[in-house]
């Protein structure tokens, strides 16, 4: 395959390069410290055409392929791997509303939430329904012209500050009828936030405890039926690679910000990079690096014309990247030494980031499996 971008997708990554730097980096210390989300800057990306990434330009979109989306999110992920991954879920929600809704649900919230007038959440993952997704237990039943729902959803980022939240739940008593997903707004009777958890890092992205008691929304909030609408199946398989795109931006940025430290830190009359030690870790480093970004390359280019194994070359990169990132980032704290330990280097965020990142989107043991039972499949 060929890997070498085109002139058009190095102009695009150099945009979002010099956007990330210009407007993200500024935020990047207070979005891991402050629980204050950066409103401006989430402005700031819709206006920018980086919350809608894949969705066309008919409905407020970029109307970019996948391979363009994940060279946005690497970008982004080099600046801050904790809000990178924002451009993703408003991208998948957009995109899930846009393939599963009617054509009222698409005028009324595709365009808002790409532009950054609106803030949207997913709620799938529950106190017992994690990887399992299908095992949820929040039920949605019918009731006077519309449903009511009754559940708990847990680790649900900014659930208490979304305007609309795209929530799955099983359709009938007992939650016999299949899944369904709805569009939940803000301020609805019987919506509660009882918990807002304390974190690793990301401050400003809170995760939410979601208790649904009694909730009534209309008919016309119900998105699409079981097992689950395929647009959003479809869109949560682009969320891994923008993950993987996320990781490997945050692995090359640790490389560099630790190779520069390496070359200027001196011990025994001489720059550290000039010890084996070190030069060794970096140029691990940079290769593990280097085969996580042609591994989500490579992922983001076949899913546009063969989606089955695209899928799994998702779970391979996101897998693959994000151990990547763990590493890298672990290592570049050891480049720094004691002043890796400190704030005053980001690379103790960068560490705490990238551990996110391996359970974000599908536990790295999950992918494994997935990618076992392509391994399967294609034997049969």
């Amino acid at each position: 395959m060929q890997f070498q971008l085109t002139e058009e997708q190095v102009a695009f990554q150099d945009t979002v390069r010099r956007f990330a730097r210009a407007k993200l980096a500024p935020y990047a210390a207070a979005i891991d410290e402050s629980p204050e989300f950066p409103w401006d800057l989430y402005r700031a990306l819709g206006a920018q055409g980086l919350l809608g990434l894949t969705v066309p330009e008919d409905m407020g979109g970029s109307g970019a392929g996948v391979l363009e989306a994940c060279l946005a999110a690497e970008e982004l992920g080099r600046v801050s791997a904790s809000f990178a991954p924002r451009v993703g879920v408003s991208t998948m929600i957009a995109e899930s509303i846009l393939l599963g809704g009617t054509e009222e649900q698409r005028a009324r919230w595709v365009k808002p939430i790409v532009a950054g007038d609106l803030l949207p959440a997913i709620a799938l993952t529950e106190p017992e329904s994690g990887s399992d997704a299908l095992s949820l237990t929040t039920t949605a039943v019918e009731h006077g012209g519309g449903w009511r729902i009754n559940g708990t959803k847990r680790f649900i980022t900014n659930a208490d500050i979304a305007d609309v939240i795209l929530l799955v739940a099983r359709l009938g008593e007992g939650g016999a009828d299949g899944f369904g997903t709805f569009l939940v707004e803000k301020g609805s009777a019987g919506l509660e936030f009882t918990s807002v958890y304390s974190k690793m890092a990301g401050a400003a992205l809170h995760a939410c405890e979601v208790v649904l008691d009694g909730v009534e929304v209309p008919s016309g909030a119900l998105l699409g039926e079981a097992p689950l609408p395929a647009g959003f199946i479809h869109a949560m398989s682009k969320g891994r690679l923008i993950v993987t795109a996320v990781a490997t931006g945050l692995a090359a940025e640790a490389t560099e910000v630790a190779t520069r430290y390496a070359t200027e830190r001196r011990q025994f009359g001489r720059p550290i990079i000039k010890f084996q030690g070190v030069s060794f870790m970096l140029a691990d480093m940079a290769i593990r690096t280097e085969a996580a970004r042609s591994l989500l390359y490579r992922a983001a280019s076949v899913y546009r014309d063969d989606e089955v194994l695209g899928t799994a070359l998702a779970s391979m990169a996101k897998c693959f990247a994000t151990d990547v990132a763990m590493q890298v980032t672990t290592d570049a704290v050891q480049v720094l030494g004691g002043s890796g330990y400190t704030r005053e280097f980001p690379v103790e965020r960068m560490m705490r980031e990238a551990k996110l990142l391996q359970i974000y989107e599908g536990t790295n043991q999950v992918q494994r499996v997935l990618v076992a039972r392509h391994l399967e499949s294609a034997l049969e």
